[in-house]
């Protein structure tokens, strides 16, 4: 997905609030936009807005020093929502079609993102999705949500790769991986740091590692642009049978991109929407064209 105009006060506007995050005082936050200002100047629109993510959020770091100025908000997401497991497993069960229930909460869960929203109340995000997630599906639309062809794919494939977002989100994730039954399945977080995204900790502390062999994208970006991927996961991903792209960030860094790829996500802001001729928080279950 290509980089557009109005992607790029959000990325100013995502600077200040990392640096803000990571401690940075006012001169040290004002440095932090004028080196942004000069990348932005230099940028390709028609590179994804994840290559960008990248470029603005390395800066924070080496600017501030913090390697990981999310880390303990990442913990604080993974931790509350493991405590809420057994209750989204409980709607699993119940349910009569569990793989759409499922896939239903894991694209609810889509809903934590810093990136997007700035900042997070993780309590009233969770609550929100617990009011919501019943209502999320009224009726199929093949052009946004394409069950149909998902479960067909998902029938016929044997090695999946499954591209995860976000941390807490990862719980919701797993969800859908217990539903993958005799199916080898690889779960890929990010190569580093990078906002809240899910690192391999955060995926073995969620319980990733139960369901699937986790792995590294070796990507820095908070999407998987396969060309700053590394040489492994890019063999990975020609081999599967079945991609899962995992929120908004892997759909802007891959859509375009050949294979076997299902995004699924939630359209958190008005580019994406616009994009995708759709509404701010509609979900996607969509092939790549």
């Amino acid at each position: 997905m290509r980089t557009y105009l109005d992607c790029v006060p959000c990325f100013f506007k995502q600077a200040l609030d990392a640096a803000k995050l990571a401690g940075a005082n006012k001169a040290t936050q004002k440095k932090i936009l004028n080196d942004l200002a000069k990348e932005v100047i230099a940028f390709d629109l028609n590179e994804c807005p994840t290559a960008m993510g990248r470029i603005l959020y390395k800066l924070v770091r080496t600017t501030t020093g913090r390697h990981d100025p999310f880390k303990k908000l990442k913990q604080k997401s993974n931790e509350l929502a493991l405590s809420f497991y057994h209750r989204l497993k409980a709607k699993v069960n119940r349910s009569q079609d569990r793989l759409l229930t499922a896939i239903e909460l894991a694209i609810a869960g889509n809903i934590i993102d810093y990136g997007v929203k700035h900042s997070i109340n993780i309590d009233k995000e969770i609550d929100k999705i617990f009011k919501e997630e019943h209502k999320v599906i009224r009726q199929e639309d093949k052009r946004l949500f394409d069950y149909s062809a998902f479960k067909h794919a998902l029938k016929k494939a044997k090695k999946i790769l499954y591209i995860g977002d976000n941390a807490g989100e990862i719980v919701f994730d797993r969800l859908l991986l217990e539903e993958f039954k005799d199916k080898k399945v690889l779960f890929a977080v990010r190569g580093e740091p990078i906002i809240n995204d899910a690192l391999i900790e955060d995926a073995k502390f969620c319980g990733i590692d139960r369901y699937a062999r986790i792995i590294s994208t070796g990507c820095g970006a908070p999407g998987a642009i396969l060309k700053f991927c590394s040489l492994s996961f890019r063999k990975i991903f020609q081999d599967a049978d079945l991609i899962i792209s995992k929120g908004q960030g892997n759909f802007e860094a891959l859509a375009g991109e050949k294979g076997p790829i299902y995004f699924l996500f939630r359209a958190k802001c008005p580019v994406i929407a616009k994009h995708l001729r759709c509404d701010i928080g509609d979900i996607i279950l969509k092939k790549a064209n």
